[in-house]
């Protein structure tokens, strides 16, 4: 399978132009495509410099129970707000079935943040900052041990 990114009328002619050779080639075709951007790599970088920062500034949890906290207390009502999937599967297998503690521990193996677009992503990270501004805690990118 061959991944093509078109953002231009040139990309968008040469994987037009590939997909004709394929199909006079084989007469069967799977395409999926997936419109706008994917999440960028900073903004990853950014999340986890955050926990890191939350980690050592307020130390009610380590690192690792930073980033459990965000997924589960900001990262779960997006997607369950906005990917159907989701939330069916959130909703039966772990919602009313969990502990707190054990949701916070599912956090490890269910993936949130890695299913969100930029857009949930930006959500997500506005309303980190927000939370952790209310305690004191300034969320800057890039964090100064990043910037350095």
């Amino acid at each position: 399978m061959t991944d093509h990114t078109i953002n231009s009328e040139t990309t968008l002619q040469t994987f037009i132009g590939d997909l004709r050779e394929q199909w006079k080639a084989r007469k069967f075709l799977t395409v999926r495509v997936k419109a706008g951007k994917g999440r960028s790599l900073d903004q990853n970088a950014m999340s986890h410099a955050w926990y890191a920062q939350v980690a050592r500034e307020l130390r009610e949890y380590d690192e690792r129970g930073v980033k459990r906290f965000c997924k589960l207390h900001f990262g779960v009502p997006i997607l369950r707000a906005e990917d159907a999937e989701f939330r069916e599967c959130y909703d039966s297998v772990i919602r009313s079935t969990l502990t707190y503690e054990q949701k916070l521990v599912a956090m490890d193996m269910l993936p949130v943040t890695s299913r969100m677009t930029t857009k949930q992503l930006k959500q997500y990270t506005d309303d980190v900052q927000a939370h952790y501004a209310e305690q004191g805690v300034a969320l800057e990118y890039p964090p100064e041990d990043i910037a350095a």
